[in-house]
């Protein structure tokens, strides 16, 4: 399928920022300024436009593995987010393990992993000059910077205070020609580039947002990235993306659509819940009974997955299909409260398929439910005016009896 993978990874970082915001107080749009800031310091480095499209790809998810990290951490029984008992070095390790999946055009090898290393080999591996990708010391200089000081404001003050702390820091945590290549770039005015309202447009002015043509398989390994950081948002839904994905994968190969469809399909599955990036973790797995007001946030994670993926070049068609899964047919559902006539049949599917992979998976406060009890579940909310129930007809000859797994299979039509 052809698609614009960087304007994909633009998007995605918006639900990683949340994260990041989080766990690390960082302001919005952290991803994005980091990857123009690398990019833009790149560029005097002699990069060309596909080692800055790559260079930004990873400065984009330079923290790609921050979900992941936390929910192994809250297993080992350390609440990162209250503690502040935070091992840099192993969300690296994940996140490059995450990395190798990604359709780069070159080599990005040790970049993720060694984005936090200082130039006098104080970082969490010890590498120093040498050992350190180029494009892994432009990311750490503009992560660094950026935490510190978040340019989504500039004051002459704040400007004043940012090249002092350069230059007290050039030798320790930046290397000398990177940290003088930034100073001479980037004056007090082009600042204004990377403010709130300014960012988009200085990255679609940087990055020329190509669609490339991608194979079922590289799609199916990146989109499974995207799935299992999105699920590694809560312990609660850790399997719910990458489990979705599976069988809407096996669900395209029974209604017969083609390759390209059902890669579409099953991208879109994985990528439906990018939204919950964006929604206080606490809630997510808040034990008791929640409040209207914590309902309504959880509720909100529908729209925030619709406002991701709109900006994705060549993914409109697949938003709907990815962000209306909690709509229903009686317009009772949400975010927009779209009725039978706004919904497609690919729009109904996913949000059948939604519901039967939350009530089969196992969480960790409930067993998986036999097929028959969920296919029950789906059928009384059919009759009720809220699902299609033609499509819940076909999961129960579909799924009866058996069960979808994710592996690389699901694309190529063994499911």
């Amino acid at each position: 399928m052809k698609i614009s993978f960087i304007s994909m990874l633009f998007a995605f970082s918006c639900g990683l920022d949340y994260v990041e915001r989080d766990l690390l107080g960082v302001s919005t749009h952290h991803s994005k300024r980091v990857a123009y800031i690398a990019s833009q310091v790149g560029g005097l480095f002699g990069l060309n436009g596909s080692q800055k499209s790559d260079l930004a790809g990873c400065a984009l998810l330079h923290d790609n593995a921050l979900t992941e990290y936390i929910q192994d951490e809250a297993d080992r029984g350390n609440n990162v987010l209250r503690t502040g008992k935070n091992d840099v070095s192993r969300h690296c390790i994940l996140g490059e393990e995450h990395a190798k999946s990604i359709p780069f055009f070159g080599n990005v090898g040790n970049v993720i992993l060694y984005h936090h290393e200082n130039a006098d080999g104080t970082g969490p591996f010890g590498k120093r000059a040498g050992e350190i990708p180029l494009y892994a010391a432009l990311i750490h200089l503009g992560d660094q910077l950026d935490s510190v000081f978040h340019f989504s404001t500039m004051t002459d003050e704040k400007y004043r205070r940012l090249v002092d702390f350069v230059r007290k820091e050039t030798g320790k945590l930046f290397f000398s020609e990177y940290a003088e290549a930034f100073l001479d770039l980037f004056g007090r005015q082009k600042f204004s580039e990377m403010t709130d309202q300014a960012i988009d447009g200085s990255i679609t002015r940087s990055f020329p947002m190509f669609r490339t043509e991608y194979s079922p398989e590289q799609v199916f390994a990146f989109s499974s990235v995207f799935a299992r950081i999105i699920d590694y948002k809560s312990r609660f839904t850790r399997e719910h993306s990458v489990g979705l994905a599976a069988k809407a994968a096996a669900i395209a190969d029974y209604y017969h659509f083609d390759l390209e469809k059902k890669t579409a399909f099953y991208l879109a599955a994985t990528l439906h819940d990018i939204g919950k990036l964006a929604v206080d973790v606490n809630i997510l797995e808040k034990p008791d009974r929640l409040t209207p007001a914590e309902f309504s946030a959880i509720q909100e994670h529908a729209w925030h997955s619709y406002r991701i993926l709109r900006d994705i070049d060549g993914f409109r068609k697949m938003n709907g299909w990815a962000s209306y899964h909690h709509e229903k047919l009686d317009g009772s559902g949400y975010p927009f409260g779209l009725t039978a006539v706004d919904l497609g049949f690919e729009e109904r599917l996913m949000a059948c398929l939604d519901i039967y992979q939350a009530l089969v998976e196992k969480r960790p406060y409930k067993d998986g439910m036999p097929h028959d009890k969920a296919i029950a579940i789906l059928d009384k909310m059919a009759k009720q005016g809220g699902l299609d129930g033609d499509i819940v007809s076909d999961l129960n000859d579909k799924f009866g009896g058996m069960c979808a797994e994710p592996t690389g299979a699901a694309l190529n039509g063994e499911v």
